[in-house]
């Protein structure tokens, strides 16, 4: 398989609006130890991609200054150590940057093939939902069949993943959306949508006993409301601060209905950690996949060069499930 020397990249020519987001020419990035490079067919836009454009997300150490964390496409390098793949191997991969790129280096042990039944397209919009709901959700939160469930931002990729797999374990879901279109998506999904600009959510779990988990990532005045809105030993996940990371909580409440409070960021992560994410998920979670209980939500595709239209989508926060760049022009 022909590697060419260079390719087409999406870079962050300053930190900004989303037209800062410029096509240019990057060198094909070459396999270190432990590494594959993917020829990619499509890549998952993110709300890390949009704070990364505006300067307040930067790169770990090591990683592409190109936005894109997660991708689908075909193998056409090994670097030395690799013995899990081989080229023209069909995979989708958390990518820790460097997704808006025809090609991306990534670890070997963050791809995992394209789930039986699944679009290239799809599975490029796969990777960063479920590393993200499945360490969240099951690993650290702990879901069982037969709890209440609550995960806001519930059309949004994450939200739409954090239901069906809630459901799929048997547990009882709610989630919240800021229109009745969106809370329309959440009930097809099989969970009880609660229109956050009519409805209290806090009222609406309390009523219905409590939630036992809930997944977040609005923070501000929502911290203090999960709280609120948990029944005893109940558990709340921070994924996220999209109204910001401070809030003032009375933790006598913590205290007294023994209450946990914890949370995440994946992209920070070893390699080793990520890895037994994803050795989690293909043991669990694909067969599920397979089985039809979860899929990709699809909201839109933008052509690579269009990055900026795709990051606008993202910001209008009009989107319903996961947006994607087509990065292959065949």
């Amino acid at each position: 398989m022909t590697v060419p020397d260079s390719m087409r990249a999406v870079e962050i020519s300053e930190s900004g609006a989303p037209e800062v987001l410029v096509e240019t020419k990057r060198p094909v990035p070459m396999p270190g130890h432990d590494q594959i490079v993917i020829r990619l067919a499509y890549a998952g836009v993110n709300r890390p991609d949009v704070a990364q454009r505006q300067g307040t997300y930067a790169p770990p150490p090591g990683a592409s200054d190109l936005p894109g964390l997660e991708g689908a496409g075909t193998v056409v390098a090994l670097g030395s150590g690799v013995s899990e793949w081989n080229i023209g191997d069909k995979v989708c991969a958390l990518l820790p940057g460097g997704g808006y790129a025809e090609y991306v280096a990534c670890n070997a042990r963050h791809a995992l093939p394209i789930p039986e039944g699944m679009t290239m397209r799809e599975a490029a919009a796969l990777p960063e939902t479920a590393y993200t709901v499945w360490s969240n959700v099951i690993m650290r939160g702990g879901l069982q069949a037969g709890e209440r469930f609550l995960v806001h931002g519930g059309s949004s990729g994450i939200g739409t993943m954090a239901i069906q797999l809630a459901r799929s374990i048997g547990a009882r879901v709610w989630a919240t959306a800021g229109s009745d279109e969106k809370c329309r998506a959440i009930s097809a999904l099989g969970a009880i949508a609660i229109n956050y600009t009519t409805e209290d959510f806090v009222k609406v779990l309390q009523e219905a006993g409590g939630a036992d988990l809930i997944l977040d990532m609005v923070g501000g005045d929502y911290i203090a409301k999960n709280l609120k809105s948990l029944d005893m030993d109940g558990r709340l996940v921070q994924i996220a601060f999209l109204q910001g990371p401070k809030a003032e909580i009375n933790f006598a409440h913590v205290m007294t209905r023994r209450l946990t409070i914890t949370g995440s960021t994946l992209r920070p992560q070893s390699d080793g950690a990520k890895a037994a994410i994803a050795a989690q998920l293909h043991e669990k979670l694909w067969p599920i996949i397979a089985a039809g209980k979860v899929r990709i939500l699809i909201d839109s595709e933008y052509p690579l060069a269009s990055a900026a239209e795709a990051h606008r989508r993202m910001e209008s926060s009009a989107h319903i499930g996961k947006i994607v760049l087509k990065v292959a022009n065949d």
